[in-house]
């Protein structure tokens, strides 16, 4: 039984490269924002949305290292 994944297209490797580099993009913006907010409520808030973002740019990389 072969069970190797099947190798990712050009046009795939491009759309994942795209789709890190938002998500790493958002994971900072995020993240600045919630430093430069002064109510403790948003900034928690702004906080969580950069560590969802961080942990779909974990996903995808993972996604992409399991393809190599």
């Amino acid at each position: 039984m072969n069970t190797s994944k099947p190798e990712l297209t050009a046009r795939n490797l491009a759309i994942l490269n795209d789709q890190l580099g938002s998500e790493a993009l958002l994971v900072h913006k995020f993240a600045q924002a919630a430093q430069s907010v002064q109510d403790q409520t948003i900034s928690t808030e702004l906080s969580n949305i950069s560590k969802q973002h961080r942990n779909h740019y974990d996903t995808l990389l993972n996604y992409l290292n399991s393809h190599q």
